[in-house]
């Protein structure tokens, strides 16, 4: 199959070529679509309780505030006649949208929990209607018409849509300036690696097709199923990242050919059948743990599932089709628009003498070696034992804007913080007399401030103040109970867990809604299918790697090292984004991590850390293949793979690092955490660890039981023998005639 697929690419170069070009036209006009499509949202598990509450409040009272409007005089008071009307025209106007059920001020109740303790500012308060998507969209509009200065009140928007409002923006922002940061160093580097200005851009134009590809294919995705706007940052850095990935190995490994004196059209069949199966290999790690995520129910990652598969195959695809044409097509002329003087590409046999004395050193005593740098990985590792989560808020965002600034006026201004109430929706008839029994329990639990009920308010199980008839329906009432402060708080956690142990009145179901409902649901539907995630990936990364080796002890070892790496990254991002070292460098506000975000960065950087360990274990298993002693077989394996595998790595994280600088504290997790997962895989794991344990295993690495063995010669996924030149021209002899030649220098050598 790669026979005939170099044979064609070589052949037909001018028809790929126009057909891929044909295709990245048609990848630009779908992308265009990308932004209007996606969603913001996706953290709520559909099926759970604080859902099935949210749904409730929705379709029988009008929903919940998720829309927040601090409202602060520019001059005077609160209670002036001009600020009151001001605010009456502003409810007004909101009425008129057709966007806004129920609205609430501070001037139409005179309540003080709308209030901040100083007086200088008060709260609008609304529910804005329709599903996620239709919400957000009615509330950009209000936002940009209603969200601003005048000569009387300033008004600045806050609450779930508020924050959503603003992370949208920033990360369209974010993302631009992470493009114009990565591009350019990559670029750079790519320059330095190859020393040729044509040889350079080829990675770099495979990456912005697949970038354009991932945009293309989530403007699809959008349209028939629910893609969380977040997937944007992901694939673009995944795309870009992987593409230079493999376009670095095959055209690296065609100038080695080159240089060793192959003709364009054996340079290409033989970058085909090593650089290229190792690419396809390589991809089929990554898109397996990806995949690990279409198993929780949260469409944020789930999403992240699709367009990241998709993302890969894009970018294998055009790695394996476009590049091999284009280097058909340039033939020698890949070494043109030399930058600096260089000695020749070194042929493919050329190992690193770097590489090979620190795999040398490092099997000479490799226990001594392997137990403190272990050591050192397991302390790193150590702050994730300590991690406390979240569901993203403002605190994600920076301080200069509005949604946080409401938000931190709600947690330490008032009274009570309306966006962490949590609202009982009692679903059924029942007695009155049960309804105030049920409420009054509730409101002797801990940490319970108050509870508003149809009937009145409740504090320590007496009942006061005025009723709210509003929370009454025909078959169904609710509870606002007011709280924690702090909806991500164990307190408000707890409190959760505590309304849900009251058993519900007689004849009806109880759900639990609010943001700390929806933390505790986001944790328990991560959790409870987190086992099945990590058992996928340990199963399949065990299939493949035995496939690809025959050895039963090389992919438990893979496994073992990688859980080892991600232990470390884990304890340094809870120790920077949770605890807050180099918070001030970095610009954020340290708060407890974002639920998702660990599963995320695991099936992320897992997959991308199993590249290098195929690249590296496609290269001693073919020395150990070849008759090579263990050690030896490993010392040579990491000679001639060390210098690709450390290329490759700092380019890939560059365009994870550039992620670190936006401005919402949950992508600059992902984006440096990666980055780290990515340098210390390919550095400590790679060439240091990898070489020592497999000398310590010995002979011991290319065991499999004789079952497996035998399985593994039958459909194993062995290397197959390099074409020579009289296979290729046989095969040319068998196929149609090729294109007319290039002029000299350019399809062949």
């Amino acid at each position: 199959m790669i026979d005939r697929l170099a044979h064609l690419v070589f052949h037909r170069r001018r028809l790929v070529l126009a057909l891929s070009a044909a295709v990245l036209v048609a990848f630009a006009v779908l992308a265009a679509g990308a932004f209007s499509v996606l969603k913001v949202g996706g953290f709520d598990d559909p099926k759970s309780g604080s859902t099935q509450a949210q749904h409730l409040l929705d379709t029988k009272f009008g929903g919940q505030t998720n829309l927040v409007m601090l409202v602060t005089p520019v001059t005077g008071h609160l209670d002036d006649p001009a600020v009151t009307t001001a605010v009456q025209r502003l409810t007004q106007n909101l009425r008129n949208t057709g966007d806004v059920g129920a609205i609430t001020s501070y001037w139409s109740t005179h309540s003080d929990s709308l209030r901040t303790r100083d007086g200088r500012s008060a709260l609008v308060t609304m529910h804005v209607l329709g599903d996620d998507d239709a919400s957000f969209k009615s509330a950009q509009t209000i936002i940009d018409d209603y969200a601003r200065t005048d000569g009387t009140i300033q008004v600045r928007a806050g609450g779930q849509l508020g924050v959503n409002h603003d992370v949208t923006a920033q990360v369209g922002k974010d993302l631009g300036l992470a493009e114009g940061i990565a591009v350019p160093i990559t670029l750079l580097l790519l320059v330095l690696a190859f020393g040729s200005l044509v040889a350079a851009l080829l990675p770099l134009g495979i990456g912005l097709v697949a970038i354009a590809g991932t945009f293309a294919e989530l403007s699809l995705l959008g349209h028939v199923t629910d893609v969380s706007t977040y997937a944007i940052n992901l694939t673009t850095a995944l795309g870009l990242g992987l593409a230079i990935d493999y376009s670095l190995l095959i055209v690296n490994r065609f100038r080695e050919e080159v240089a060793a004196g192959a003709d364009t059209e054996a340079a290409v069949a033989r970058t085909l059948h090593t650089a290229g199966r190792t690419v396809i290999f390589s991809s089929a790690t990554v898109a397996v743990a990806l995949a690990a995520m279409v198993i929780f129910p949260l469409y944020f990652l789930r999403s992240f599932a699709y367009a990241g598969i998709g993302v890969v195959l894009i970018a294998m695809l055009a790695a394996l089709i476009t590049l091999p044409a284009l280097l058909s097509w340039l033939g020698e002329r890949v070494n043109s628009g030399r930058v600096r003087r260089r000695r020749p590409v070194r042929p493919a046999s050329e190992e690193s003498p770097f590489w090979r004395r620190t795999a040398t050193r490092v099997m000479r005593h490799p226990v001594a070696i392997a137990l403190p740098v272990i050591a050192v990985l397991l302390v790193m590792g150590s702050p994730f034992l300590k991690i406390v989560f979240s569901t993203p808020d403002d605190r994600a965002l920076p301080t200069t804007l509005a949604s946080r600034q409401v938000g931190d006026a709600l947690r330490n201004d008032f009274p009570g913080n309306a966006t962490a109430n949590l609202y009982v929706v009692i679903d059924g008839g029942a007695t009155s007399t049960a309804i105030d029994e049920y409420t009054a329990h509730v409101s002797t639990l801990p940490g319970v401030t108050s509870v508003q009920s149809p009937d009145g308010l409740w504090q320590s199980g007496q009942r006061s103040g005025t009723a709210s008839p509003q929370l009454s329906a025909a078959d169904a009432r609710y509870l606002v109970v007011t709280g924690p402060t702090d909806p991500a708080s164990s307190a408000a956690q707890k409190l959760v867990t505590s309304i849900r142990g009251i058993a519900a009145p007689a004849s009806t179901q109880v759900h639990v809604g609010g943001a700390p409902a929806q933390l505790v649901d986001s944790k328990n539907a991560i959790g409870s299918r987190l086992p099945w995630a990590l058992l996928w990936i340990a199963v399949t990364t065990f299939v493949l790697l035995f496939l690809f080796t025959g050895s039963v002890v090389l992919p438990i070892k893979a496994l073992l090292l990688n859980a080892l790496s991600l232990s470390a990254v884990f304890g340094a991002m809870v120790w920077i984004f949770q605890e807050g070292h180099f918070s001030s460098l970095l610009g954020f506000t340290p708060t407890p991590i974002n639920t998702s975000m660990p599963v995320l960065l695991f099936c992320i950087a897992f997959g991308l850390s199993m590249d290098y360990e195929v690249f590296l274990l496609s290269r001693i298993k073919e020395e150990h293949d070849r008759g090579a002693s263990n050690t030896e077989a490993v010392a040579a394996g990491l000679a001639r793979t060390g210098r690709i595998v450390s290329t490759a790595a700092l380019l890939l994280s560059v365009t994870f690092f550039a992620f670190g600088t936006s401005h919402v504290s949950f992508l600059q997790l992902f984006g440096i955490g990666t980055a780290i997962a990515i340098i210390l895989d390919a550095t400590v794991i790679r060439g240091i660890l990898v070489p020592a344990i497999m000398k310590v295993a010995g002979d011991a690495n290319w065991w499999a039981p004789a079952p497996l063995r035998r399985l593994h010669n039958r459909i194993g996924l062995a290397e197959t023998s390099i074409p020579s030149d009289a296979q290729l021209a046989a095969l040319a002899s068998t196929t149609e005639p090729a294109e007319p030649a290039e002029p000299a220098g350019a399809g062949r050598s």
